[in-house]
């Protein structure tokens, strides 16, 4: 278990992030479309992990993967959000990096977003800092959550955070991996009608949950049975725009991973989950 630590603002937090864009700016070269710094180290004045939260977008998955290890930089996957590609790098300055491939993605708007909004709103932001150091008096929040990628620290922020995300009006569409107790007990709601309860984190199966804004209004299970065969086997969405928002993530996602394409015409268009699976082969 390690620790969480959350300390006072440093001032030199944003000088980090610049170093630290320099080099991820040295190192992407012409495949670099954007970079920013978010999270609590971009807010003047808020107290933090004393990690640099940086966001970049660039145009070659392979290519950027490859060019950030060379770095310095270590691959950790996607975390909870598909077709991101999460790294860490550790020593005199400490940094998470969030890799996305479309500069439109909307998990780059809620974030600059949410930093905006804690900016220009001390009042919240100094909220936001009690309930993170309120949060770490229970000893039981430094360990990881049930069914989770993340710390009971990291899960209990996100109503506070839900809150502010309200606040600044956006309302995209976006899909997340299941990793909180409200993403869970949404996925189970959506199938109970339709297949066995979820067993979490098993191996052969990978469930997500379509999001506008923070309310969850979708759900898909995705049945893999290896490394280069796997179907949708559960799918459910209020309505047409969110089913194509949906669709287009789960296809390009089992692209990645080798699966081929998802032909999306095969999934109903009505709020129904889709049964009898999709396969994806590559």
């Amino acid at each position: 278990m390690k620790l969480i630590e959350v300390v006072g603002y440093d001032s030199r937090w944003p000088e980090m992030f610049d170093a630290e864009k320099e080099i991820i700016s040295a190192a992407l070269g012409d495949n670099c479309v954007a970079i920013h710094h978010v999270g609590s180290t971009a807010v003047p004045g808020l107290a933090a992990k004393p990690k640099i939260d940086i966001v970049a977008v660039a145009e070659n998955r392979e290519k950027a993967i490859f060019d950030l290890e060379k770095a310095g930089y270590s691959h950790r996957g996607e975390w909870n959000i598909p077709l991101k590609c999460g790294f860490t790098k550790r020593g005199a300055t400490d940094v998470n990096l969030h890799l996305f491939f479309d500069e439109n993605h909307p998990e780059i708007e809620l974030n600059l977003k949410f930093r905006d909004y804690l900016r220009a709103n001390p009042a919240v932001r100094d909220e936001y800092a009690a309930v993170k150091i309120k949060i770490l008096e229970d000893e039981s929040a430094h360990q990881k959550a049930d069914g989770s990628l993340f710390p009971i620290y990291t899960v209990r922020k996100r109503k506070f955070i839900d809150d502010i995300i309200r606040a600044t009006g956006f309302d995209r569409l976006r899909v997340l991996k299941c990793a909180t107790d409200n993403e869970w007990d949404a996925a189970e709601k959506f199938r109970k009608k339709y297949a066995d309860p979820i067993v979490k984190n098993s191996d052969d199966h990978e469930h997500f949950v379509l999001y506008r804004g923070v309310e969850i209004i979708g759900y898909a299970d995705i049945h893999i049975f290896s490394k280069t065969e796997a179907e949708l086997s559960i799918f459910e969405t209020s309505d047409e725009e969110s089913r194509k928002f949906f669709t287009d993530v789960i296809e390009k996602l089992m692209n990645v991973r080798g699966y081929g394409y998802l032909e999306a015409s095969g999934v109903s268009g009505s709020s129904e989950a889709f049964g009898g699976s999709i396969p994806l082969r590559g």
